[in-house]
């Protein structure tokens, strides 16, 4: 059964335009090298411990949101705002 599309995704669908975020996205996502970085912080970036707790978020979502937050000179709460806001973030 096909997955039935929201306004948001039928409207990035029928965009035409591709904005200069999304290019610059695009082309970072080529040259960065995203396994590489992943393996190298993987050792040391914080597991659960024995006493459970409140599960990390995955390093590669942390590691994206940082280069943005670089990227684009986003604090927390912007970087935050502009994760929700738009779809090339």
């Amino acid at each position: 059964m096909p997955r039935q599309m929201t306004f948001a995704s039928l409207a990035h669908a029928s965009k035409k335009k591709v904005t200069r975020r999304e290019k610059f996205l695009a082309e970072m996502e080529v040259v960065v090298l995203w396994l590489r970085l992943i393996a190298l912080i993987e050792p040391h970036y914080p597991k659960m411990g024995p006493k459970g707790g409140r599960p990390a978020i995955s390093l590669e979502t942390m590691l994206r949101v940082y280069f943005l937050q670089q990227w684009y000179a986003l604090r927390d709460p912007m970087a935050e705002e502009s994760l929700y806001d738009s779809d090339a973030m």
